[in-house]
């Protein structure tokens, strides 16, 4: 039955997209040019990664996913455009010529991850309205909105797109970046992770004081809701009617890189469904607990979320 409603499912992510690249290989000797290990790379793969990992795993849920972001007119762009249509995720991609795709490159030896390397420009203002326009026209087709931020410029008109959904009775929900939360306003809901919370309300000793934190942070911007993911904690949420908890559901924590996109997904996927929020938040959680045990941006499938 949920998975038949999941299937109807319409959800827009809009955010700052990536192509997430792992380079594997062993490490046997040290470099004579600098004292630092020298890996013999043995394989490579691509993945979506960013605002586009949650659209991935929305997809990959059974949910219908549209996903609205700025690439660069390259490689990179096209590569992961292509991985997106082999995920099923429908692509609404404006190219701007003058920056290159974001692109996150790791070098991976026995598991261990020994360095990675960061390709990232922003994107222009007139690009940016161009994707303001798609924004629009989008809205009505969708049941709920992702605002996926990763700091890297393409959710610059991030209130005006709040306030459109919001007046258009859309659900929106947030992954907040960087300590400026008041760009958040009047959105549904915000979903910072225990660092990105503390490094906005400042610390807390007691759940007591965390909640207070939080009730406060949720009022000042006016949001139904705050969901405070916690690692191996769980995660907590912060409403007017009161706190629901839940205890993480991670049996093995291999890999945390790209939960935080699972968990939004997942919420957003389970809400657009016609879950309420706490019920949704609980197969966001259980979505966590799967991914978490697996190497670097990965997707959850239905038969390991609903098994």
């Amino acid at each position: 039955m949920l998975q038949r409603a999941v299937a109807k499912a319409r959800v827009m992510v809009v955010g700052d997209v990536m192509l997430d690249r792992y380079w594997f290989g062993d490490v046997e000797r040290i470099s004579p040019e600098a004292p630092v290990p020298v890996a013999r790379i043995r394989r490579t793969e691509e993945r979506a990664g960013g605002a586009a990992n949650v659209a991935r795993n929305i997809a990959a849920l059974g949910g219908q996913a549209y996903l609205l972001a700025v690439i660069g007119d390259d490689e990179a762009g096209r590569s992961l455009e292509d991985l997106l249509l082999t995920d099923k995720v429908n692509t609404y991609f404006h190219r701007d010529l003058n920056i290159d795709t974001t692109v996150k490159l790791r070098v991976l030896a026995r598991q261990q991850q020994l360095l990675r390397i960061d390709f990232e420009s922003e994107p222009s203002h007139e690009v940016l309205a161009a994707k303001l326009d798609d924004f629009k026209a989008l809205l009505p087709n969708v049941d709920v909105v992702i605002l996926s931020d990763y700091g890297k410029g393409g959710l610059r008109h991030v209130q005006m797109m709040i306030e459109i959904a919001r007046a258009a009775g859309k659900t929106v929900l947030v992954d907040p970046k960087g300590d400026e939360y008041e760009r958040y306003r009047g959105a549904t809901l915000l979903t910072p992770n225990r660092s990105e919370f503390k490094q906005v309300a400042g610390k807390w000793k007691t759940d007591d004081e965390l909640a207070e934190k939080a009730e406060a942070l949720r009022a000042s911007l006016d949001l139904d809701a705050l969901l405070v993911t916690r690692s191996e904690e769980g995660m907590t949420l912060f409403r007017k009617q009161g706190v629901v908890h839940k205890p993480t559901h991670a049996h093995e924590v291999f890999d945390v890189s790209g939960a935080g996109d699972t968990v939004i997904a997942t919420l957003g996927l389970m809400l657009a469904a016609g879950l309420e929020l706490p019920e949704a938040m609980d197969w966001s959680n259980r979505a966590a607990g799967v991914v978490v045990a697996k190497l670097g941006t990965a997707v959850v499938d239905p038969d390991e979320l609903f098994a």
